[in-house]
């Protein structure tokens, strides 16, 4: 029988984590362990952890907070050391139907695939995409663009098909693809370690992921991170996300290598300067400009 090995990290997630555990706890397949890696919270997570008495739930607390990729890399050793038959990296920031982890069994049976990904629809916003399928950009600098984002689901995206990308928020993984593809790389802190794992997988060419759609699942997008900021009732990106994005770009590139990636590397130094002007999602100062640039050239030596 197959075992799941679900892996989340919380981090200050109080506000999230009573959905994600009655969701997961509500299961229809019920052969799982949750490894909660703790990335030094500092609010009520514990406490709410302490509600729920099930022997099923590991939590490991880190002394500080090491990450996303890190932090994934510590639950998915633990569940392959447990003997998972399959590794469920997920957030705890979603809430989902109780027949959720059966029907990523099932597809993943059904279509003799190694990774599986459900549609994800915006948690305040639930008749619309967040995530329906994803492939990989060449021209974009191989970044993955989500299908469907913001388009209200009139079933335009329904059905199950071979996709490239899926984000981390909620993969399911047989364990052999760990000993293909390896782990998330830990230099990357947060964002794009999920780009760079999706990417060996798909050189790799051995295992293969699909999308399905027949699935209710509900994202709470940005709860957990730090990708925006407001100032005077204005939203801009924040200078955490403005950070790790610009050096993981440049750092991912520079592994996938070649002479286009080099060439895009270039091109996004002149990319991001001048987007400061012309982004209204930038604030433009001298402050931004200098975190952009220093962000660049910490990429440039990852």
């Amino acid at each position: 029988m197959e075992k799941i090995g679900l892996v989340t990290i919380t981090y200050n997630s109080a506000h999230v984590l009573r959905g994600f555990l009655d969701s997961v706890l509500n299961q229809t397949f019920q052969n799982f362990v949750i490894y909660i890696i703790d990335n030094n919270s500092e609010d009520e997570t514990f406490n709410i952890l302490k509600e729920y008495s099930d022997d099923r739930i590991v939590i490991i607390k880190n002394t500080e907070n090491v990450g996303v990729a890190k932090a994934n890399n510590q639950g998915i050793k633990l569940a392959l050391k447990d003997n998972c038959s399959q590794v469920l990296i997920i957030n705890n920031d979603i809430e989902f139907e109780e027949k959720l982890f059966q029907k990523m069994l099932n597809i993943q049976k059904e279509n003799r695939c190694s990774l599986v990904v459900p549609k994800m629809m915006y948690y305040d916003n639930p008749d619309h995409i967040w995530y329906a399928g994803s492939n990989f950009i060449k021209r974009k600098g191989y970044l993955p663009i989500h299908i469907g984002t913001k388009e209200k689901d009139l079933g335009q995206f329904d059905g199950v098909s071979l996709v490239e990308y899926a984000p981390t928020c909620c993969l399911m993984v047989k364990k052999e693809v760990f000993k293909d593809i390896g782990f998330m790389d830990e230099k990357y802190f947060v964002y794009f370690d999920d780009t760079d794992f999706l990417y060996r997988v798909l050189k790799n060419g051995k295992h293969k992921l699909f999308y399905f759609s027949d699935v209710k699942f509900f994202h709470k997008l940005g709860s957990l991170t730090k990708s925006v900021e407001k100032d005077k009732k204005k939203e801009y990106r924040g200078d955490f996300f403005i950070k790790q994005n610009t050096r993981n770009h440049v750092y991912f590139l520079k592994k996938i290598g070649g002479v286009f990636s080099y060439s895009f590397i270039v091109f996004l130094f002149f990319k991001n300067n001048i987007r400061i002007f012309t982004n209204p999602n930038f604030r433009t100062n001298f402050h931004t400009w200098k975190l952009i640039n220093k962000s660049y050239f910490e990429g440039l030596f990852m």
